[in-house]
């Protein structure tokens, strides 16, 4: 059955309350699409926003680090949508065009590497274990 976007007005009170959160964090006036979406099932929506609020706030990592790190493995999963997201968040972190394109090199190469050993079933080096 397709999924519809919940909106603030037709929200739940839990809902709204997520919602109100991810507007206060965030410093935007409405939620994502992708909120938007998890809301239809409301507990799977406060668990992910708990948990990505947690993880992507600042720690021992910077946040154009984070969000790099969440564009490359968003690249790898082949996800359009948190491509975007997390390329625009990138971007607002200080993310540039050549910082965009030594990433998409980075998981590029990567990729490539990680299929090849796992292909050849190359074993792992002592010095690395």
């Amino acid at each position: 059955m397709p999924r519809t976007p919940i909106e603030y007005r037709d929200a739940s009170p839990q809902v709204r309350a997520v919602f109100d959160d991810i507007k206060h964090t965030r410093q935007v006036d409405d939620v994502n699409n992708f909120w938007k979406y998890l809301a239809n099932d409301p507990a799977t929506l406060e668990r992910t926003w708990s948990s990505i609020k947690e993880i992507m706030a600042p720690g021992a990592l910077d946040a154009l680090t984070k969000e790099m790190i969440y564009l490359a493995v968003s690249v790898t999963n082949g996800c359009g949508y948190c491509i975007a997201s997390h390329a625009a968040a990138a971007r607002k972190a200080g993310m540039n065009e050549a910082m965009f394109g030594e990433v998409m090199a980075v998981v590029g190469m990567a990729n490539e590497t990680n299929r090849l050993a796992n292909g050849y079933r190359v074993p792992i080096d002592p010095a690395f274990a």
